[in-house]
């Protein structure tokens, strides 16, 4: 199987990459059922590129229904190392206006009924995530996105929910009083389990809306959030253009020896049907 370093995930609105040439699609079994689709491998100005699209083409899975552990499993089994993530988001500050672009370096996970690790079943890792986006990658991708007609901030907490309905404006009141500044559906836990796969994960968060807090502006909907989406889909893949040719080869962060110490089990205690399906996260440590 060929070996990609590089993926795309796209959330909504984005389930292709037009500047993709030499362009195939692969699919990649995984211990942990299918991903959301095929995997698209093309070249961005000849650099290889592995895209997939969260909620399959056509958009027919909800955010509780994607299959985070397979989709994020496949591509680190295609050797995937660093990931850029494509989200959509409300805003839920004043200064974070629907169409401009977040690079965010935090996250809260609200969500309540989705599976956060590959671990377990007889083998336990903690795994750190004081930082869940690789900064050395989020600077990458800030430094692209400032490149095109973009109005982009770096920085904020990005709340995840478990939808798939928005937000009513008691809570999205509350969330404001949390301090938290982005919130969006599909984040957690694809962030954690990227960072269990020892892969690079940034955001770019696409701002669709004022969620419902906004006293002045319209509550958000589908049509709001299309409208917008689309309306920066140019934005998307010319900053995509832009960014993977500055993405150095070497992985040198601290998120490419995120298992090194976290794995807590004795060797000899693993089933080796554990050892055998995570084989491609964990064999380099036990």
């Amino acid at each position: 199987m060929e070996k990609v370093s590089i993926g795309v995930i796209g959330g909504s609105g984005v389930y292709q990459i037009e500047q993709l040439t030499d362009v195939k699609k692969v699919n990649v079994d995984t211990p942990f059922g299918p991903p959301s689709d095929c995997i698209i491998i093309g070249k961005i100005k000849d650099v290889r590129v592995a895209f997939l699209p969260r909620h399959g083409v056509g958009h027919r899975i909800l955010p509780s229904e994607v299959n985070y552990r397979a989709n994020i499993f496949a591509l680190k089994k295609i050797g995937v190392k660093r990931l850029i993530s494509i989200s959509a988001c409300g805003s839920m500050r004043e200064d974070y206006a629907p169409r401009d672009i977040v690079i965010p370096d935090q996250i809260f996970d609200f969500t309540r009924n989705r599976q956060r690790t590959f671990f377990g079943e007889g083998i336990v890792a903690h795994i750190g995530f004081a930082d869940p986006f690789c900064p050395v990658l989020s600077r990458l991708l800030l430094n692209a996105v400032e490149k095109t007609d973009a109005n982009v901030h770096f920085g904020g907490t990005l709340i995840t929910i478990e939808g798939p309905r928005f937000s009513s404006k008691g809570e999205s009141n509350i969330y404001r009083k949390w301090g938290v500044d982005l919130i969006g559906m599909t984040a957690m836990p694809e962030a954690i389990l990227a960072r269990e796969a020892e892969m690079c994960y940034a955001t770019m968060a696409h701002v669709t809306d004022y969620d419902v807090w906004h006293e002045t502006e319209k509550s958000v909907s589908i049509d709001m959030l299309v409208e917008n989406l689309q309306a920066n889909t140019e934005i998307t893949k010319s900053a995509l253009t832009q960014l993977v040719p500055t993405i150095p080869k070497k992985q040198d962060c601290a998120c490419a020896s995120a298992l090194e110490n976290a794995i807590f089990t004795a060797p000899e205690h693993i089933p080796q049907i554990r050892r055998d399906q995570l084989d491609v996260l964990v064999k380099k440590y036990i």
